[in-house]
């Protein structure tokens, strides 16, 4: 949005050249804005992504840079010198650095490793080499760390010595001689605190710490948990090793929903926004589970030939299939869209899978009889405005789809709740019970729910042999 409010202003800056102006044009404005602007701007005719990061000074240029989604980071890696590149990660956080290095092909994570300094390059690699969307992964190094033994005043001191740069001043961490984190202090409880008390001393709300192997989903649990700015992180021993802020975790939050949507959807995660993915690497996303579906929907068609017969002596009975099935699977869907949510937010656990049978027991109970009861409305008012006669038989007809109505939405409802229990325990991501999969599954059962009803109400009426 802000880009195309200020590219009014900006764009004939860039069209005619005036470089000054427009290096201060951007100095002035926030690293998420200027980052929005460079977005919009970078497909303007004339620009040059390049050119565009130049005019920035340095500590700016990596902050915005830090903030461009991954694709334009991509691109601009590529469009880089190594000199130019090596300068731009020197000035990144290591979590920020990080998040683009395991993203990039594993040549070019080479050759950008060789362009950092000797410092930088030691810590990359030791965030590196933590497993994948664990804390490790997506910690800093960059935090400020103070002895039990300094005096508030003095921790204050040292705050202004060195703060300059770190991830976060609002929390400090009190470390001893041997790494091991003891607390963390917020700088407003040091502000207040006696001069003279140690900083060990001063009482602040109790520690709380990540291991750096703790998934990014607990990571995230932990932050909306304890409802902090920041969390140390550290290994078995407890030693700090870094810290995670809550833009971190923003991010992390932000991925894993559009993740887990993606998926509900009936599809595998996409590595890009979706206008920048690929043709093909969509095809292959969504083909397999398309395929996956297709096959499954396949069986429909097998419970169908099952009932050709009584479809030929009453065809009428067949018109009611959409109506049936679709009504299965919305009602699957509700109910695993529902579940899924809220294990992810931890408002249920895998022990309560009885209560929420027993809920949606109840619910598909009450939906079923509710949706029969409008079909059943709906083919009387249809034969008394003379529309369908029903072979004469439309109360038979409406009881039978009110009967199987109830059956498969209340079965829909069931399998939709309890599939993601299953996929939990055995230790799968619930979102992959999509509401396709549970749509398709419940098509076929469906199917044979209404089918076996018709045959027990209308076995003498309609499916009577000829």
């Amino acid at each position: 949005m802000i880009g195309h409010l200020l590219h009014a202003d900006l764009e004939p800056m860039l069209r005619n050249k005036q470089w000054d102006q427009l290096r201060e044009g951007l100095s002035e404005l926030p690293a998420a804005d200027v980052a929005e602007i460079i977005e919009y701007m970078i497909d303007l005719p004339g620009a040059d992504e390049t050119l565009l990061f130049r005019l920035l000074p340095r500590e700016l240029a990596a902050c915005v840079f830090a903030e461009l989604p991954l694709h334009l980071q991509r691109r601009l890696v590529q469009a880089f010198s190594s000199a130019d590149c090596g300068s731009l990660l020197n000035e990144m956080t290591p979590d920020d650095r990080t998040r683009l290095l395991e993203e990039m092909p594993a040549q070019v994570t080479t050759r950008l490793l060789e362009e950092l300094s000797p410092e930088e390059l030691r810590r990359a690699r030791e965030l590196l080499g933590y497993p994948e969307r664990t804390a490790g992964r997506f910690m800093t190094p960059e935090y400020v760390a103070l002895p039990p033994s300094m005096r508030a005043r003095e921790a204050l001191e040292h705050v202004r010595k060195t703060g300059r740069g770190k991830e976060t001043l609002n929390v400090l961490y009190i470390i001893d001689a041997s790494g091991k984190l003891l607390e963390d202090l917020r700088l407003g409880s040091l502000v207040l605190a006696d001069p003279e008390i140690p900083v060990a001393d001063i009482e602040d709300r109790p520690l709380v710490s990540i291991p750096a192997t703790l998934p990014v989903e607990e990571v995230i649990a932990a932050f909306r948990r304890y409802g902090r700015v920041a969390l140390p992180v550290v290994d078995a021993d407890g030693k700090m090793l870094g810290i995670i802020t809550q833009d971190d975790v923003l991010e992390l939050a932000q991925a894993e929903a559009t993740e887990d949507i993606q998926r509900l959807g009936g599809s595998e995660t996409l590595d890009a926004p979706y206008l920048r993915t690929e043709f093909w690497s969509m095809v292959r996303k969504r083909g397999g589970w398309l395929s996956a579906l297709f096959l499954g929907e396949m069986l429909t068609a097998t419970a169908m030939g099952y009932f050709e017969g009584e479809i030929e002596r009453a065809a009428v009975v067949a018109l009611f299939v959409p109506l049936i099935i679709s009504s299965g699977g919305n009602s699957g869907s509700q109910a695993t869209s529902l579940i899924i949510r809220s294990l992810a937010l931890k408002e249920m656990t895998l022990r309560d899978w009885y209560r929420v049978f027993g809920k949606e027991l109840f619910s598909g109970l009450a939906l079923g009889c509710f949706l029969g009861l409008i079909g059943l409305v709906r083919i009387l008012l249809w034969y008394k405005l003379g529309w369908n006669d029903y072979k004469g038989h439309p109360v038979l007809m409406g009881v039978t789809v009110w009967v199987s109505l109830t059956g498969v939405v209340t079965f829909g409802s069931l399998a939709g709740a309890m599939l993601p229990f299953i996929l939990r325990r055995l230790g799968f991501d619930p979102a992959t019970s999509s509401a396709p999969f549970v749509a398709t599954l419940v098509d076929v059962t469906g199917l044979c729910i209404y089918f076996l009803v018709a045959l027990l109400i209308l076995r003498t009426t309609l499916l009577a042999p000829a």
